[in-house]
Formats: C-alpha cells, structure tokens, sequence
C-alpha cells in the first residue's frame, strides 16, 4: 500500500489529525501528504497539509495542489473565486508522481466522500478509482455515526472501492453511552474493521508528544501498535 485515501462521513471530524497520525506512525519511511484542494485559507496561511507535517515530523512532505480562499466545498469555492477547480485526473497524477519518490502517499480530502471538486460532479472517490486506492474512513464517535458511516461505506462499495478500515476522529476522554457502543458497532456498520481511535485533543498536543503517541492510537495495519478491531 504506497497510496491511501483518507476521507471522512463529514467534515471537522479529525481527518487532518488521522492523516498526521498515520504519518507519524510511518516515522523510518518517506511520507507525502496531499491535500488537493484546500478551502477557507489565504495565501501564506498553514493548510492541512502543513499541519500534519508539523504534527508527524520532517519526514512527511506536504504538497497542496490548489487553495480557494472560502470556507466551501471545492466546486463552490473554485467557481465562487473565478478559479479553475481540481479535476480526479490532476489528483492522481499528482499522487502517482509522489509515490516514486515516497514509501506512502496520504491523499486527504476536503470534507466528505462525494463532495464535489468541479462542476461535472467530479469527487474524492473519482480521483481514488483512478488510483485503485484503499480508502480509510474517518468517523465520529457520537450518535449519528453509524449512519453516516454505512453511507460512506455504501458509496465507496457501489464504486468498486476498497474500504480499509474506520478511524474514530475524536475520542473524547469520557465518553457517553452512544460513543462506548460506536466502537463495537462501527465496525459492523462499516463492513470494515476499526483501525483506530484517536483522543479528542490530540491535534493540541507537542509535536513530539503527539508523535510519541500515534502509534498506540492505530492498528499495526497503519503502522500502530493498538490491537485489532
């Protein structure tokens, strides 16, 4: 596996953060991050891709393809900003590239699974089946999971796509009862297993800290050392 797209059920759900601790956990191995399209940010200002180079270390190499000033989806902000969106083609080519000169390449996405980069309806999923790509799922912890998790997972099968697995995004430190039985039955609801649970918070903690950490938050399967499930 040198390339694995990382999607979500949602957005702000912990996918930068997941993103940063698979690539932590791949410390010893040459890893690029790609973020493709990069909404809500001025020039100058640190995008997702940047963040989890800081987060996972100087191995990790952090590439943007195109940045849209407003807080949208990627369609709506290219076209919002008189801009020429990203197209699946650009994605994977742009991915490829970086997998001859990387051991793993995370292509991480902008909100969900079918939000769309350009006007055609082009999305994540597109640029994955170019690929032939796993796809890693990021999940909330909370009510409403299971749902959102079981669509994605449906639309990633309906594509021939691989489901690798589920991350939970954030994990809070005492959780509820809806959280406690999510991770027993995300796996169900996914048709994949649980590959990871990561803190709520841990976005806020020291770089070394944070890369001391990612491996017992992970299965093996991502480079972590958290038993199966």
């Amino acid at each position: 596996m040198s390339i694995l797209v990382v999607t979500g059920t949602g957005t702000e759900i912990g996918k930068t953060i997941v993103t940063a601790a698979v690539a932590a956990a791949a410390a010893g191995r040459r890893v690029a991050v790609l973020k493709p399209a990069q909404t809500g940010l001025e020039p100058g200002e640190p995008g997702d891709a940047a963040e989890v180079a800081r987060l996972a270390g100087r191995h990790v190499t952090a590439v943007e393809l195109a940045r849209f000033p407003e807080p949208l989806a990627p369609a709506t902000a290219a076209r919002r900003a008189g801009m020429t969106p990203v197209r699946p083609h650009e994605i994977a080519e742009a991915a490829e590239k970086l997998a001859t000169e990387h051991d793993l390449v995370l292509v991480e996405g902008a909100g969900g699974l079918l939000v769309r980069f350009d006007d055609d309806g082009a999305t994540l999923a597109d640029a994955a089946r170019l690929l032939t790509a796993p796809v890693l799922v990021v999940a909330p912890a909370g009510l409403g999971t299971l749902n959102s998790t079981t669509l994605t997972s449906e639309a990633l099968r309906a594509r021939g796509l691989d489901c690798l697995g589920v991350v939970i995004g954030s994990m809070p430190a005492e959780p509820d009862l809806a959280e406690r039985c999510n991770v027993a039955d995300l796996p169900v609801a996914a048709g994949a297993p649980l590959l990871g649970v990561v803190p709520a918070g841990a976005g806020a903690l020291d770089p070394a800290d944070f890369r001391a950490r990612a491996g017992s938050w992970l299965d093996e399967r991502l480079g972590g050392s958290r038993p199966t499930g």
